[in-house]
């Protein structure tokens, strides 16, 4: 999975051999719209607002097919809305990933080895980090923000991570996880 964040919500997500772009219209002055989304298998506008719904609750991960059932192209990546901000992206042999940017939807097993995507200020983060932190453990909490945000937010989480990797996006340089 690699994720590159451009500013805003926007997000371009490289997962399961597909390329998503994530609220391509939020992007910031001076990142050209036609070039953000030239080659993404999937833009999905307003933050997942025309998504198909799942609780996050319930919601289960695909099983890794075995390799007699496999056929011949990958299985296609599944994207869904958990609620108003929240976007659940879904590849098999990847771990699955949450974007949130408005609220935490209530989670099942899953989130501890899912990759979670903060948007917002540094306020907002520490505040969605903290309700996360307090219900599960993701694997990895990664920020987006400008660096006075990071100076809110990374203090306000640091302490409650107990064993979640935690990272800070720069807008335009791309993560590996």
């Amino acid at each position: 999975m690699k994720l590159t964040w451009f500013g805003g919500t926007t997000i371009r997500i490289h997962i399961g051999g597909a390329i998503l772009v994530v609220d391509p219209d939020g992007a910031p002055a001076g990142i050209d719209s036609a070039e953000l989304v030239s080659g993404a298998d999937q833009v999905i506008g307003g933050f997942g607002a025309g998504l198909a719904s799942v609780d996050g609750a319930s919601w289960k991960p695909r099983k890794v097919p075995r390799l007699l059932d496999e056929g011949e192209e990958l299985p296609a990546v599944e994207v869904w809305s958990l609620a108003a901000g929240a976007v659940l992206v879904d590849a098999i042999g990847e771990a699955s990933l949450l974007l949130v940017s408005s609220n935490v939807p209530a989670l099942g097993r899953w989130a501890e080895t899912a990759v979670v995507v903060l948007f917002g200020t540094g306020e907002h983060m520490a505040s969605l980090g903290q309700v996360l932190l307090s219900d599960s453990a993701p694997r990895l909490l990664a920020l987006a923000g400008d660096e006075p945000a990071m100076d809110i937010a990374i203090p306000a989480l640091r302490d409650a991570l107990d064993g979640t990797g935690l990272v800070a996006l720069e807008a335009g340089l791309a993560l590996e996880v």
